[in-house]
């Protein structure tokens, strides 16, 4: 080991093991801090980590935060490992936003606050600042967390109070909100259109923007992370005369959705995007 370079410890072998593990090993020495800091160590070690057998749930309840590995095999969870909040929180009061290679962004529900959360590290990042960025209202807003081109780690934060919109974006690479426009029909911004959680895939944030009555619009909206422009791509061709619902899900780097409709008895089929529609 002692004549191995340690480009090549940390690149070929810090990046193949746990979480923990390479927190642990940051504190060995400056220069092991600085590469396993780096966004390329990162983008591999979440590329390697994301096999069946490393695939965890997260649990909230009322009084506990606990991490289960998933058993494939028999549809169940495994033993828990108890998760410590390392931030001031109230009872049944931590919502999950969105999640990305193990990091969520989630919302305390008695301030409203927003906040990068890494279970497995319990480090944590506070997005809200005095000027009212960072703060989320349940039902108005939308968020979204993924990663650019350049392996920066971001928040797509959709604010809508009484007709007024702002689209935000924070970076952490320079812990910094701005403000983005937005470009498509005005009217999703109304209090009548429900928004989505978000779901990341292929380099694009997608979004169901639902109308709130039967025989509504129903449309997905697209955010490109890169060029960060918006489009709109409509709804799988289902029935409008019930209630229909779309839940967005990224299997393989490919888009799929679970499309629901009727009123007393639902109907589920499962599309996959092919192309840009």
């Amino acid at each position: 080991m002692a004549d191995l370079p340690v480009h090549t410890i940390v690149f070929e072998i810090l990046t193949r093991v746990p979480t923990k593990d390479v927190g642990r090993s940051k504190s060995v020495c400056k220069q092991w801090y600085a590469l396993l800091s780096t966004q390329d160590f990162v983008r591999i070690h979440c590329s390697r980590s994301l096999v069946s057998s490393n695939q965890r749930v997260l649990l909230i309840d009322d009084l506990t935060c606990s991490v289960h590995p998933i058993i494939f095999q028999s549809n169940d969870y495994g033993p828990s490992s108890i998760v410590t909040f390392t931030f001031h929180h109230q009872n049944n009061d931590v919502s999950i936003l969105s999640h990305l290679n193990g990091l969520l962004c989630v919302c305390l529900n008695h301030t409203y606050e927003l906040l990068l959360w890494n279970p497995t590290t319990t480090a944590f990042k506070h997005l809200s600042t005095p000027d009212s960025h960072g703060f989320y209202i349940n039902n108005l807003d939308a968020i979204g967390l993924y990663v650019d081109a350049d392996d920066d780690y971001k928040v797509l934060y959709i604010k809508r109070r009484s007709g007024v919109l702002g689209v935000y974006v924070y970076s952490r690479e320079v812990d910094s909100w701005r403000n983005i426009p937005f470009i498509t029909r005005q009217e999703y911004l109304s209090p009548h259109f429900n928004w989505s959680a978000s779901t990341f895939c292929g380099g694009t944030l997608y979004f169901t923007v639902c109308e709130c009555w039967i025989g509504g619009t129903n449309v997905v909206i697209c955010f490109d992370v890169n060029s960060e422009q918006f489009k709109e791509i409509s709804f799988p061709p289902v029935p409008s005369t019930g209630m229909v619902q779309g839940v967005l899900v990224n299997v393989k780097n490919e888009l799929h959705m679970f499309a629901s409709t009727g009123m007393f008895e639902m109907t589920i089929d499962l599309w996959t995007l092919q192309g840009d529609y």
